[in-house]
């Protein structure tokens, strides 16, 4: 524990060092405040909670922004030590393999998760002090902040398992590539194989389990087809209801696009030769 706890230290201070945690927590806080500012008033004859706009204009946000900044973060997490010189000098301190690895993650995890909680916390300062919500608008808003952490920590282990390779650009490569095909291509094929099929072999169930292997999409569903007004907002009905994926294979959906690249990230490193 020691030496997890040394080495995502060490993380966390060079991204202070470098200004990345600044930097990150400066740019959730300034669209998340423009979020408040330019659209918490609810319009219409819905008459929706300013907090449930903005917790779906966040999610909405979230989903395109998060995953490039996590990712972005973490690709060179191993080939970055390896082209410095510096991770075989790591590598003869009394640590594990995994150590190293989980320790670089959870340094990460942590840069992304204070930015995410600062600064989309700063928002929910701001709209605590313009309107006046009730208590399950604002479990709606924290569920937003949680959800939204989960997901980064997702793809920081996407951007750690990418780093694994042996030259720098290629990491750089694989994680815009897998930005691209879970934010918008994977979305984008899933259509039209639904436009192809037309209900022939793509079943519920069978897009269920295809939406679940999606980190994106299981966080959209958590905060964009919630009970309440979030729910009414978007035009969607609560998990767990006929068709639906219930809320908990949502969350292990999550968790498990966490557990399994990280896990995939350590045995790749086991067998690797700095």
């Amino acid at each position: 524990m020691n030496a997890l706890a040394a080495i995502a230290g060490q993380e966390i201070r060079a991204g202070l060092r470098n200004r990345w945690a600044v930097a990150t927590t400066l740019l959730l806080a300034a669209l998340a405040l423009s979020l408040v500012l330019l659209g918490s008033t609810p319009t219409g004859t819905v008459g929706a909670s300013p907090v449930a706009v903005v917790v779906v204009s966040l999610a909405s946000l979230t989903i395109f922004l998060l995953p490039l900044l996590a990712l972005l973060l973490s690709f060179d997490a191993i080939v970055g030590e390896a082209e410095r010189g510096t991770l075989l000098l790591l590598l003869a301190y009394p640590v594990s393999r995994w150590q190293v690895v989980v320790g670089k993650f959870l340094g990460h995890a942590s840069i992304l998760a204070l930015a995410t909680v600062v600064g989309y916390g700063a928002a929910g300062v701001l709209l605590a002090i313009t309107t006046d919500a009730d208590a399950e608008a604002w479990a709606t808003f924290g569920l937003l902040i949680g959800t939204s952490i989960l997901l980064g920590m997702a793809f920081v282990a996407l951007g750690t398992l990418a780093s694994m390779v042996r030259e720098r650009p290629t990491a750089a490569g694989l994680s815009v590539g897998l930005w691209l095909l879970f934010v918008l291509l994977y979305d984008s094929a899933l259509l039209g194989l639904l436009v192809v099929d037309q209900g022939t072999l793509v079943s519920g169930r069978v897009l269920d389990a295809l939406l679940l292997l999606n980190p994106a999409d299981a966080y959209r569903l958590v905060n964009l087809t919630g009970a309440g007004a979030a729910a009414l907002l978007t035009g969607m009905s609560a998990p767990g209801e006929a068709g639906q994926i219930p809320t908990a294979a949502l969350y292990a959906a999550l968790a498990a696009w966490i557990v399994a690249p990280l896990a995939a990230a350590i045995a790749v490193f086991n067998r690797r030769h700095p």
